[in-house]
């Protein structure tokens, strides 16, 4: 945003108000398409005064990406308190809010733009294994087996790949889309609770503690809609008893 007239800030208060700047246009278009000229028309200062704090747009665009990715890390803390589908789902309507806030921003950062670069893969690898350490806490876990870290790392790359999918066109409601996510998790444990003992336990703990209208109950109410209702088995006709009069014949034979 424009400030209009041109003040005094202190160093660091300068600093952060760019970053605050070139986060919100790197957010919603690609950085190659945002210009140093654009960065500085929108603090109200010159040119000259962004070099001054900053090397070139590459050194401030890794600035935004370092908030960007202590805003996203945030996201994933939540109170580890009440049933966890209605955790998981509050977690996964702040991630789509900053999705949609930073839509453009946020595809090129996924997708790897030229301006990526080894900063934005350092930014996504911590964003990562700060939402994988919260997820995990949150599944009330102190060291996970090989199967429940696949289980939750797999669902954290399909939270980022749907994101992806639905800025793409928003064809589904951004609701809809949020729920699926959180079932999907329920889905990936039910079938590592198939082979593993641990990811049994949490599946377990995860429909114990839901109530019938949260997230997890929703599902099972869906998938039990979907199951087919057995038949009832045919019935057998009543054997009938021998007539009298056939049955007196072959008494006499």
């Amino acid at each position: 945003m424009t400030t209009g007239v041109r003040r005094r800030m202190a160093v660091e208060q300068r600093r952060d108000q760019l970053i605050s700047v070139a986060l919100g246009l790197f957010g919603r278009r690609s950085p190659e398409d945002v210009s140093i000229d654009e960065i500085a028309e929108t603090a109200g200062i010159s040119r000259p005064l962004v070099y001054h704090y900053f090397p070139g747009k590459q050194s401030l665009y890794e600035a935004a990406l370092r908030r960007a990715g202590d805003q996203l890390a945030a996201l994933f803390v939540e109170p580890r308190e009440g049933p966890l589908g209605a955790r998981l789902l509050r977690v996964t309507h702040r991630f789509f809010d900053f999705v949609e806030d930073h839509g453009p921003g946020f595809t090129a950062l996924m997708r790897g733009g030229p301006a990526a670069g080894s900063a934005a893969g350092a930014m996504l690898e911590r964003v990562r294994e700060a939402a994988y350490e919260q997820i995990v806490a949150h599944l009330g876990l102190a060291r996970p087996a090989p199967r429940t870290e696949l289980v939750v790392r797999s669902w954290i790359s399909l939270a980022e790949s749907t994101a992806l999918l639905w800025l793409d066109g928003r064809q589904l409601a951004r609701r809809e889309v949020e729920l699926q996510l959180v079932h999907d998790l329920a889905a990936l444990a039910a079938v590592s609770a198939a082979y593993d003992e641990e990811m049994a336990g949490v599946l377990g703990r995860m429909l114990a503690d839901e109530p019938a209208d949260g997230p997890f109950g929703d599902l099972v109410g869906r998938l039990t809609a979907l199951a087919p209702r057995p038949e009832p088995p045919l019935s057998q006709p009543p054997l009938s008893r021998p007539e009298p009069r056939l049955q007196a014949q072959s008494q006499a034979m």
